[in-house]
């Protein structure tokens, strides 16, 4: 379980846990990444490898009221994405999280995505 800075001084916290096929989950609002414990679990015994992050102002990540915006939420999600040098994600969004998925894949995946429709 660690952290990354994002460029505005935000602290992302992340949990990036397996090996192999990356799955890459997005929480809904106002929750955060542990409500994914079920599914992270199942595909870790399945030998996926598994990134779940709480959004800025969720959980563990820095608390602020400013740039709570899909846009934004996509911005970060690509910011850790980059870091963690992923490639092939598949990203999996429940509510908020999903438009997050959405916004991340149309603008910002660059062939990073499994997947681009």
């Amino acid at each position: 379980m660690s952290t990354l800075k994002l460029k505005d001084g935000t602290e992302i916290f992340y949990k990036d846990q397996g090996e192999d096929s990356v799955l890459m989950f997005h929480h809904g609002w106002p929750l955060s990444s542990d409500d994914w414990d079920a599914q992270v679990i199942f595909f870790l015994q399945r030998g996926y490898r598994v990134i779940t992050h709480d959004r800025r102002g969720h959980g563990r990540s820095s608390q602020n009221i400013y740039n709570h915006t899909i846009e934004q939420y996509a911005s970060d999600a690509a910011e850790l994405v980059e870091f963690l040098d992923l490639k092939d994600v598949i990203h999996i969004g429940h509510s908020t999280g999903g438009g997050e998925v959405i916004r991340y894949v149309n603008k910002y995946a660059n062939g990073r995505a499994k997947r681009q429709y």
